[in-house]
This record gives C-alpha cells, sequence and structure tokens, in this order.
C-alpha cells in the first residue's frame, strides 16, 4: 500500500468510517437508482480515490445561469482570490440575497475578510464545502463518502434510499444518491442554517429550502485536462495542490445544480473538474483559529468590542 492511499486510510478511521472501503467496484453487488432498476456491478463507473480542482472558485457552465463570480481581478483578468468581492448584480440572486452580498464584498474591499465557515471553522454546508482543493471517494454498495481536505470534514450519501419524511436539518444536509448509466447522481436537502451559512466563498446566503443535486461523471484525460484549463482561467491554480503529472487516466467532473427560492430567482449550475492528485494527504485543521496555514498571517476579520458571551 503506498503512503499516500495509506494517509488516505487512515482519515477515514478517524472520520468514523467503520466499514471497509470498496476501491475496485468489480466485486460489488449489484444495485440501481431509486425507484428504478438495478444496474449491473460491470457498469458501475468507478469514482474511487483522491482528486483535485488545484483552484479556489466553482467553475460556470458553457450556458444557462452560472454562480456569483468575482469582481475583484488580478492584471491578468483572472479572478483575484485574495479578495472575495461577489458580483451581486447576478440576476440570480433576489434583492435582499444580493445586498447581502454587497454587504460582503465592501468588507473585503476593506483589507479584511468576513468571517466565513472556512475561517470560522465550522462545519461548511453544500455546495460552499466544494472549495475544498483536495477530496477522497469512497465507494461502497450502500454507501459513497466523500472526504474533504481542509479539517476532516466528510459526508456520507446512502445510496438507493428515498430521503426521510421528515428530514431534521444537519451541516451537510441529508445526501441520498443513485446511479444514472455512467452517472453518480446525488440529492441534498435538509441543509442547517446557522450564523455563518453562505453557500460560496463570496458569502452568498441560503435557507432551508436548499436544494443540491450533483452529478459526478468521469471524463477522459484530454476533456478533464481542458476543462481545468478553462476554469483556471478565471480562478488561477493554487500551486500547492498537485495533479499527478504522471497520470493520463480519467478525470471527474461534477456538475451541480442550486435552488433555492428563499435566495435565487431560478436555479443555477456550476461545474468542477478534477484529477487524480499526487502526494501524500495531510492534516489540515482549523483548531478554532484564524491563522491562515498558506498564507502564514491571520485573517483580518472584525472584531466585536466587546465579546458576546
Amino acid at each position: 500500500m503506498n503512503l499516500q492511499l495509506r494517509d488516505f486510510l487512515l482519515v477515514v478511521t478517524l472520520a468514523g468510517v467503520a466499514a471497509t472501503p470498496a476501491w475496485g467496484q468489480s466485486a460489488a453487488p449489484a444495485v440501481g437508482p431509486a425507484g428504478g432498476g438495478t444496474q449491473s456491478a460491470a457498469a458501475i463507473p468507478d469514482f474511487s480515490g483522491i482528486w483535485t480542482h488545484p483552484s479556489l472558485g466553482f467553475e460556470s457552465p458553457v450556458s444557462g445561469p452560472g454562480p456569483v463570480v468575482n469582481k475583484s481581478r488580478l492584471p491578468s483578468g483572472a479572478s483575484n482570490f485574495d479578495q472575495l468581492v461577489g458580483d451581486y448584480s447576478n440576476p440570480i440572486l433576489k434583492p435582499q440575497a444580493a445586498e447581502v452580498v454587497k454587504k460582503r464584498g465592501e468588507i473585503s474591499l476593506s483589507g479584511r475578510a468576513f468571517p466565513d465557515p472556512d475561517n470560522q471553522c465550522q462545519q461548511q454546508p453544500v455546495p460552499y464545502v466544494f472549495w475544498n482543493f483536495e477530496i477522497g471517494i469512497l465507494q461502497q454498495p450502500d454507501r459513497i463518502t466523500i472526504l474533504y481536505h481542509h479539517d476532516h470534514q466528510f459526508r456520507q450519501v446512502r445510496m438507493n434510499q428515498p430521503h426521510a419524511a421528515q428530514v431534521t436539518p444537519s451541516w451537510h444536509g441529508d445526501s441520498v444518491g443513485h446511479y444514472e448509466g455512467d452517472t453518480l447522481v446525488i440529492d441534498t436537502v435538509g441543509i442547517q442554517v446557522g450564523r455563518y451559512s453562505m453557500i460560496d466563498r463570496f458569502g452568498t446566503p441560503h435557507t432551508e429550502a436548499l436544494h443540491v443535486v450533483e452529478r459526478y461523471r468521469l471524463l477522459d484525460y484530454e476533456a478533464a485536462k481542458e476543462a481545468q484549463e478553462r476554469g483556471q482561467k478565471e480562478w488561477p491554480r493554487i500551486p500547492t495542490y498537485a495533479i499527478d503529472p504522471n497520470d493520463k487516466g480519467k478525470g471527474m467532473q461534477l456538475q451541480f445544480t442550486v435552488e433555492d427560492a428563499g435566495v435565487f430567482t431560478m436555479p443555477w449550475t456550476a461545474t468542477i473538474t478534477y484529477r487524480p492528485a499526487v502526494g501524500a494527504w495531510t492534516d489540515l485543521i482549523c483548531s478554532e483559529n484564524i491563522h491562515e496555514y498558506y498564507g502564514g498571517k491571520d485573517s483580518a476579520v472584525p472584531r466585536a468590542d466587546k465579546p458576546d458571551f
């Protein structure tokens, strides 16, 4: 077992995933989409492993409504990830949500970082958590486990089961999945609203009506490479999260659709394209502090004159 895989399995153990992961799907029993027929084990795509997308934000769709993007730009025209100023004029936003995005952008323009789930060491909801540069996927017949590199966050997706009649809100929501041909579909509802609730790095809010549908599929090497390069025109690559240069195998693309009638005027879609990662799966623990491990400094989050406790 190589070092990368050993470290990955250690993270799984610490996260409390008790069952042994099925790294290959050839031995899995037949499963199928919820409410549909069965799908042979040989037809189930293998998403297991460690994947990376070395850029901070979501990729806009080829067509149709897309996510809020950054108004702050580098000289190259790419997004300035040191200054997150969401485009509050995006027509997907209802007026009240646009005002929230505008105010958080003003904080960022002032040279401070507005509080978000990441810099406040909070649980990160879907789709906010998709910013994580590296993820690990474990497939089992009855469960998909997705691990996120930062702060030991993980989700478990129940396969071929419906949502409960009454879903108790939680930080990652209630996720159920099934396969549609070569695509893994995950449906998530019941995402809890908290003090720092947001669905992207620009502070776009959400309500408990948030509904996210993820669709994962494998891409040929060239298609995955080209998709990542398109995404990096918007979000420059973070060099510390390395793609395996020797791997010419398939990549993976996540396309997700977001609906929330309390915040958005319409559903919108974004994508994230992954390729196999290289290097060990390391610990990145927030530990309830605002020190930026990657920048060697503290995040300039707003501070109250008096403690609120």
